[in-house]
């Protein structure tokens, strides 16, 4: 499948070769630097999951974070991590790194495991089921960032399930779709949505080329 026209030009696919390592505090534990560890309930029962938050917001006087504290909070975003078949998860090195990003950026960040990955319930699917823990992490952030704008995010296999969910859900602002892999999967919905996208695409990217 090539890419949809409405995906071409400048501006839309950024190639970029990105170099990074995982810290070793995130390359085999379920929690890293502190973060809060969450299990938020999916359709096939608990998945595992971190959520990274600007240190700077909703901090109250008594130095604890206000849950739900939307000021100042550019987005609530959800991240999908890589294909669970091939050793992707929510501790995938480009997922930590872009979470971390988005952070930086003033982003609160909620990555998971989808079903079968991890500590998560359940058994991989190859896409319907994971498309479903994909919205119930929207709905976890939905309800607890009421007010803020939501983006749906996600590499690889975990950009298919993002791009595709977030398309057909009005919550959702943006996609943001890491190494699409649009050869693969079905990316129909994604062209005809008219949320804004942005990708990022690595030009010499064997698993998923561009064309």
């Amino acid at each position: 499948m090539r890419a949809p026209s409405c995906w071409s030009g400048p501006g839309i696919w950024a190639r970029l070769r990105v170099r990074t390592r995982l810290p070793r505090c995130c390359a085999s534990s379920s929690k890293s630097n502190g973060m809060p560890l969450h299990e938020i309930p999916g359709p096939a029962g608990r998945l595992e999951a971190l959520l990274d938050e600007p240190a700077s917001r909703g901090i109250g006087a008594d130095g604890r974070l206000e849950i739900g504290h939307t000021e100042g909070l550019r987005a609530a975003v959800v991240f999908g991590h890589p294909h669970t078949g091939y050793g992707g998860t929510m501790h995938t090195k480009v997922v930590y790194q872009a979470a971390k990003a988005l952070s930086r950026i003033g982003c609160a960040v909620l990555r998971f495991n989808f079903r079968g990955a991890g500590a998560s319930a359940g058994g991989f699917t190859d896409g319907p089921g994971e498309m479903d823990d994909f919205r119930a992490a929207l709905d976890f952030m939905r309800d607890r960032y009421p007010d803020a704008v939501m983006w749906a995010a996600g590499m690889s296999f975990g950009a298919w399930i993002a791009l595709t969910v977030g398309a057909e859900d009005p919550r959702v602002s943006t996609l943001i779709g890491i190494a699409p892999p649009i050869a693969r999967y079905d990316f129909t919905s994604v062209e005809r949505s008219t949320t804004p996208k942005f990708f990022i695409q690595g030009e010499l990217d064997e698993i998923c080329p561009l064309t």
